[in-house]
């Protein structure tokens, strides 16, 4: 061809975009390869499962009548159609984008005029068999679109650890619990919340759970930790002796040293009242959030019942323990009760949560409970209330198998029902450096509120005193 030749001109351009493509996909097929080839086992399996769900999208939606039918003709088909003859109807298939993780697929789909939200859910039990899935979920998170999460691996017998960043978290006051049974994250917002519940079974994971929430939190200025732990009598007993030094106050199974305790937080909860519209500006702390000056105190009332239950005797002894269960009760009823606005937080955890161990007039004003495995009936109930008799598979009495050590049932803020939980393990070594390197941030509350007197009565105790500033 000549130089001047402009169809050689065109055919060397044709090439170059031809030599493009070619090595776009030839780039893009090493990347693939190279991820397949560094990915685990599981990962690869879901690899290839997530292939062969986008390959079979469109007759299978089609089989379980996702798909929309489109009886009118595009205008295109319209200005083609000379002779006149009947437009043939279009199958229109709703659009899937697949990703994958460790335990199975997650696909967001497009939704059609009659295939919605309610028509994906019908389909999940299908969708899990043609994936040859464990379970499949649908949600949806925008309009338009859902979310089908299916798992090919049951997440909840997958016993997982958590390595604390060590960083001061993101969100105040979010509490990371671990992974549901679709392995996606959960967290509880305790914002706003004065009590939270821990139920279940001795060596099911109440004191690893606690242990997660001190690990994450322990770096940010803006709490302060208390713990009374009812099954030691010292600290280096128990669970919580590397977290001594990150808590500015902690007790044994004394029940008078316990009272004393809670006398302590009952008085900061009344002078914090009295000071919050002065110190803060706003009535509830949660109007501006803690602060290094005002922190969310955190209470830890571990084994529960140790405190609480009723001492039956007329000797002496018995009777002085009786009175001090009573009154224990009382001061934490008053610090859940009343201690939200000003940022105190309460933490109960026992074994079994019936009225003997944590008093119903507490038990049942704190919104947030969970549940390790249980062995009645009534223990559950005890733990979430009577709605989980109508969830039989989120009942904690199924989760006694040792493989469900770690895996709670909780009654989550963000959708009705409720859902089991994995919760990761944080080995002691982990918890006991985060707790060396916070150390320093350890102060009493109490120290760091303005100078108080009291002088005026609250209606609220029957006529005990309540702070003024001085």
């Amino acid at each position: 061809m000549s130089d001047n030749d402009p169809t050689g001109g065109a055919f060397d351009y044709g090439l170059l975009i031809v030599g493009m493509a070619l090595a776009v996909l030839v780039g893009w097929s090493v990347w693939w390869v190279v991820r397949y080839l560094r990915a685990d086992a599981m990962t690869r399996q879901s690899i290839r499962q997530a292939v062969r769900v986008r390959r079979t999208w469109k007759r299978l939606a089609q089989m379980l009548k996702l798909c929309a039918t489109d009886k009118m003709p595009t205008a295109l088909a319209s200005l083609a159609n000379t002779d006149g003859k009947p437009f043939k109807p279009r199958i229109l298939v709703p659009t899937l984008k697949v990703t994958h993780d460790a335990y199975g697929v997650i696909a967001r789909a497009g939704c059609l005029p009659g295939v919605g939200l309610e028509q994906y859910q019908k389909a999940a039990p299908h969708l899990a068999d043609a994936w040859r899935c464990t379970r499949v979920a649908v949600t949806q998170d925008e309009p338009g679109s859902v979310v089908i999460r299916g798992v090919r691996l049951d997440p909840l017998k997958f016993p997982t650890e958590h390595r604390p960043t060590g960083t001061v978290p993101e969100k105040v006051a979010r509490w990371e619990l671990g992974v549901d049974e679709y392995a996606q994250p959960v967290s509880v917002d305790l914002r706003q919340v004065p009590g939270v519940t821990v139920a279940g079974l001795p060596g099911k994971g109440k004191t690893s759970l606690i242990n997660r929430l001190l690990s994450d939190w322990a770096p940010a200025p803006w709490v302060q930790f208390a713990c009374a732990d009812g099954k030691v009598s010292a600290a280096y007993e128990g669970d919580y002796y590397a977290w001594v030094q990150r808590m500015f106050a902690f007790v044994g199974d004394d029940l008078e040293e316990a009272n004393k305790l809670f006398k302590r937080l009952v008085d900061l909860r009344r002078k914090r009242s009295a000071l919050v519209l002065d110190v803060l500006g706003v009535k509830s702390m949660w109007d501006v959030d803690p602060s290094e000056k005002w922190p969310l105190v955190v209470l830890i009332v571990d084994e529960a019942h140790t405190y609480f239950r009723d001492h039956k005797g007329s000797d002496p002894k018995t009777k002085k323990l009786a009175a001090l269960a009573a009154e224990n009760a009382r001061l934490v009823e008053d610090l859940v009760k009343k201690g939200r606005s000003v940022g105190l937080l309460v933490i109960l955890a026992t074994q079994k949560s019936t009225g003997d161990a944590i008093p119903t007039f507490i038990r049942d004003v704190c919104p947030v409970g969970l549940s390790f495995a249980q062995k009645t009936a009534e223990a559950a109930v005890a733990a979430l209330g009577e709605d989980i008799r109508d969830w039989p598979d989120a009942n904690p009495i199924n989760l006694q198998d040792p493989a469900y050590v770690g895996v709670a049932s909780m009654n989550h803020q963000s959708q009705p029902g409720f859902t089991r939980i994995r919760t990761p393990y944080v080995p002691d070594a982990w918890a006991e450096e985060i707790a060396q390197t916070t150390n320093h941030l350890t102060a009493d509350p109490a120290d760091l509120l303005p100078t108080v007197n009291l002088t005026k009565e609250d209606p609220n105790d029957d006529g005990s005193m309540a702070p003024v500033a001085a």
